[in-house]
């Protein structure tokens, strides 16, 4: 059982590790700059200076504690944009990119139902998430301590932690994707342009009348603010997000049990 998860799973191994190792990389050089860039600018009159709408889209609350900085230039930026961006590419791929290149009917020769197909290729995405989350924060802890700025623990844990569910939202768009379109390429992009649609609608809406339209991105479930400069734990919104991952997995294995393959 789970050979296609086995197999998935080896093939993503390598580059996991590359972006544990590339994330761990870009946590260290955020913490490194962190006392130099506290001591010479005056991080309140920095914060006067950026318009609104731009602190309300990054999610930016203040930059004049590690947690806070750490929030806004590592974790909005790293995680909830460009990691939830890249599972969302990266699983668009799993199914469409096999329909593509015509070998998908080899994998429905196989003595497995097109749901358990669809669900062990998904699951094999546990391996980047994972990989995203063994490394920095461990150099995110040592590394604040290092720097005389220490964080607790159990937030850095937290945050990412926290970011499985959310990580996993953003693939379960990409696997969407790559069963409503049999073309790799359209996959990815759409994948693409719907999660960062989704980041835009819930940062731009909040505190609108519209504000209930952003109900239905995944970022508005995981927090790095709420976690790192409160320590409140939003453990409802990651509930949350794991059924919006459920029901993307069940949608897609409905639309691609009734689709013909060419």
């Amino acid at each position: 059982m789970f050979e296609l998860t086995r197999y998935d799973s080896r093939r993503r191994v390598r580059g996991s590790i590359a972006l544990s190792v590339g994330l761990s990389a870009l946590a260290a050089m955020v913490i490194w700059v962190y006392p130099s860039f506290e001591a010479e600018v005056d991080l309140d009159q920095l914060l006067a200076a950026y318009p609104d709408p731009i602190l309300q889209v990054m999610g930016v609350q203040t930059m004049t504690s590690l947690g806070g900085f750490l929030s806004f230039e590592l974790y909005t930026f790293g995680w909830v944009i460009m990691l939830g961006l890249y599972l969302a590419y990266s699983t668009a791929g799993t199914i469409a990119d096999d329909v593509d290149r015509g070998r998908m009917d080899v994998l429905l020769s196989m003595p497995l139902s097109r749901r358990r197909l669809i669900a062990e290729r998904f699951a094999a995405m546990a391996v980047p998430i994972a990989g995203a989350n063994l490394l920095p924060p461990v150099v995110v802890v040592v590394g604040a301590r290092l720097i005389d700025y220490p964080l607790a623990v159990a937030d850095v844990l937290a945050v990412h932690l926290l970011s499985i569910p959310y990580l996993f939202a953003c693939a379960g768009i990409g696997l969407l994707a790559s069963v409503v379109f049999d073309r790799a390429a359209i996959a990815q992009r759409v994948a693409l342009g719907v999660t960062f649609v989704l980041f835009l609608s819930e940062s731009l809406l909040t505190g609108t009348d519209a504000e209930t339209i952003g109900a239905i991105a995944p970022m508005r479930y995981y927090d790095p603010n709420a976690v790192l400069l409160e320590g409140r734990y939003d453990l409802a919104g990651a509930g949350i997000l794991v059924a919006m991952t459920l029901a993307f997995l069940v949608a897609s294995q409905l639309w691609f049990g009734r689709t013909d393959i060419r």
